[in-house]
């Protein structure tokens, strides 16, 4: 794949990850996994003419638009609109009226390189550990002495793009008894107490990692090794792991703008990309350590699309991942009975999904809403546009995303 460097200085409205992965040279591809060089092919191609598109023309201004396919690659932050509104929308009949928490499992950093090397291993261990620890502090009769629906979305990036494993937990205010009653949280508040948790998420990831060394499974990075591991045992016990409690959901309402924001993130958006001059990439971020405010990084462009391509998942690694009541095996027969005994109406996640009239052929995601020229949503589908192959990969005339 022939990749042209981007010299002019691309304007803020039109920026794009694919852009900037496209500016480097074909060399930088050679020492990454096979699912990061796919993630870095899709997202170059994504939306330009390499993937074909179709052609529309505007009732109003006359003019015409070509608009380019999407990749569909889960990593790109232009793809997955669609997805994800239908992800959310069968969501909808897993919703309870009831307070929902949220709470965050973050893994320490020393595990970092030991995660990259062991993707599958590691992250399968972290949604077992979380999802053990809020089991067992539900099951306790002083805590909740009942079974909750809870809901785990992945995240492995800190808002500097580095590497920050943790997992959102969205967990209902109750649960089902063994008997198939409903308890109700005792607190308003929070559900268990984060200082008492810490400890045994930590206990029961380190147990994990125990027993997965034992089974000699794991690759190691070069500076660390299996007779390290008292040394990593030691790190891993000197402080506390993280676990905190964000502000409790309001209700199933603001639980759904949640899943809509947070399930199909991507590492970076477009939205935070501000510049890409002279092979330098300024993108802005949150400070989390002085209150949130928004600042600016400034990074070589190979340095950015390494930070970002670290965040790529290989094939078969979900982010979403479900325990309690919505487990795969019960969910079903579980909610039926949280929601006979809580008086719910069903709900058709279907219905409640927006439909669009006089859909084209183009993917949903990819369709134009309005033209670019004269803001009139007076577009009208004319042709398929072929794959140009020969190409190389370009922005797209509009921004449909």
């Amino acid at each position: 794949m022939s990749l042209a460097a981007c010299t002019t200085p691309t304007h803020s409205a039109t920026l794009r990850l694919g852009a900037i992965l496209a500016a480097l040279p074909e060399s930088f591809t050679h020492p990454l996994t096979h699912h990061q060089r796919r993630a870095f092919r899709d997202l170059v191609r994504c939306r330009t003419p390499a993937l074909g598109g179709e052609l529309w023309a505007c009732g109003h201004c006359g003019r015409q638009v070509p608009v380019y396919h999407s990749c569909g690659n889960r990593h790109c932050p232009r793809c997955g609109a669609a997805a994800r509104a239908r992800w959310v929308g069968q969501r909808l009949d897993e919703l309870l009226p009831v307070p929902y928490f949220h709470t965050v499992f973050t893994l320490p950093n020393v595990l970092n390189p030991l995660i990259q090397a062991n993707p599958r291993q590691l992250i399968g261990l972290l949604f077992r550990a979380v999802s053990a620890t809020l089991r067992s502090f539900a099951r306790d009769p002083k805590h909740l002495g009942a079974e909750p629906a809870v809901l785990m979305v992945l995240h492995t990036w800190g808002s500097r793009l580095n590497l920050h494993y943790h997992i959102h937990c969205v967990v209902t205010g109750g649960g089902l008894t063994d008997n198939g009653t409903w308890v109700p949280a005792k607190s308003t508040k929070f559900l268990f107490p984060v200082k008492a948790m810490s400890p045994v998420f930590r206990g029961k990831f380190v147990d994990g990692l125990h027993r997965l060394l034992a089974t000699a499974s794991l690759r190691f990075p070069h500076h660390i090794n299996p007779k390290s591991w008292a040394d990593l045992k030691a790190k891993l016990y000197a402080k506390p792991w993280v676990v905190y409690a964000k502000r409790p959901f309001g209700g199933p309402a603001q639980v759904l703008k949640y899943l809509g924001r947070y399930t199909h993130r991507t590492a970076i958006s477009d939205q935070r990309i501000l510049a890409h001059r002279r092979g330098m990439v300024t993108f802005r971020y949150k400070d989390y350590k002085r209150g949130g405010k928004q600042r600016r990084l400034i990074l070589p462009e190979a340095i950015f699309a390494k930070r970002f391509l670290q965040h790529v998942l290989p094939p078969g690694v979900k982010r979403v991942r479900y325990a309690g009541l919505l487990a795969s095996c019960k969910k079903r027969r579980c909610l039926a009975l949280a929601r006979a005994v809580l008086g719910v109406v069903t709900i058709d996640p279907q219905a409640a999904l927006p439909k669009r009239k006089d859909e084209a052929p183009a993917e949903r995601e990819d369709a134009p809403r309005t033209c670019p020229f004269c803001q009139q949503p007076k577009l009208v589908f004319q042709k398929p546009l072929a794959v140009e192959t020969s190409t190389p990969p370009t922005p797209p005339t509009s921004d449909t995303s």
